[in-house]
Order: structure tokens, then C-alpha cells, then sequence
């Protein structure tokens, strides 16, 4: 089931479907072959998603029982300032949660510019890698748990 949501995210994102169309074709195939599992992609579908490993880790995150994180969220500061937009966000509980691809080292500056600015806007935040998400993926839902079962005091309002 997450290779089928991962090319569900990559042909909504890249608008070659909508959610409406899949669910219409959902709701038109009732009793066809395999229907209950595209329905259920189809709910976990996530047309703001940018990469397959974003998608992994998203469903990592799932079907491990956590809440569905935010994708592609764009946060601000109190002054309305941009200070990112990470892959995955749990707004309430202040978590924004990062898929460093193979290209991350070209983007470390960056990365390390929008990871301050998301601290000094009162964010945690946490990182993964391919050999996170396929090597340790329990480690990986037991870091996000606990980091959305706390509840920091907000230094700053996001919106």
C-alpha cells in the first residue's frame, strides 16, 4: 500500500490527477478487484507532497498509529516573516519534521538557515535520512511520538 500512495502523491502533485477524480473513480468501482485498497490510498493520499521518501516517511509515520502530520506547510513568524516549510508538521504540538535527501550536503547552509529561523519561531525539529526510514523505521515513529507527546510552552506564535 505506500508504493501506491507514494504514485498517487507524485501524480497529484505533478496535477496529472486530482483527489476529486480518484475518489470519484473510487465511488463509481465499488465492487471492482482491489477498490478497498485504492480507497484507502486514496485517503492517505497527499497532493502537497514533493518526494517519494517524503511520502515514506509520512507513511511511516501512519501506519505506525501517530497522526497524520501536515505536508508542505509554510510557517510564519509573529511579524508575518516567511521561516520555512517543512516536508511534515504537527502545528499543534510545535514539530516540524525534515526528509534530508542524497542532495542535502549541496543545501546544508540553507537548511541550517531555515532550521534556526523554525527554532527561533519556537519549533522543534527533527530529521531523517533514507537509512532512517529503511533501516530504523521503529526508531523513528518512537522519536516522533515522543516528541509530539510533549507539549512545549510556545515561545511565539506561528501562523
Amino acid at each position: 500500500m505506500i508504493e501506491g500512495v507514494v504514485a498517487a502523491d507524485l501524480f497529484l502533485h505533478a496535477a496529472l490527477v486530482t483527489i476529486a477524480e480518484l475518489r470519484t473513480y473510487v465511488a463509481g468501482h465499488p465492487r471492482a478487484k482491489g477498490v478497498a485498497r485504492l480507497r484507502r490510498v486514496v485517503d492517505l493520499a497527499e497532493p502537497k507532497a514533493e518526494s517519494a521518501m517524503e511520502t515514506r516517511l509520512r507513511m511511516l509515520l501512519v501506519l505506525a498509529g501517530l497522526p497524520r502530520p501536515e505536508a508542505q506547510v509554510s510557517i510564519r513568524d509573529v511579524e508575518g516573516r516567511f521561516v520555512g516549510r517543512p516536508d511534515l508538521l504537527y502545528r499543534r504540538q510545535r514539530l516540524a519534521i525534515e526528509y534530508d535527501g542524497g542532495n542535502h550536503r549541496d543545501r546544508l547552509v540553507d537548511d541550517n538557515r531555515r532550521q534556526n529561523d523554525l527554532v527561533g519561531a519556537g519549533f522543534r525539529l527533527l530529521r531523517f535520512t533514507a537509512a532512517d526510514v529503511y533501516g530504523t523505521p521503529d526508531r523513528v515513529a518512537s522519536e516522533v511520538l515522543s516528541a509530539i507527546s510533549q507539549h512545549p510552552q510556545s515561545r511565539q506564535p506561528a501562523r
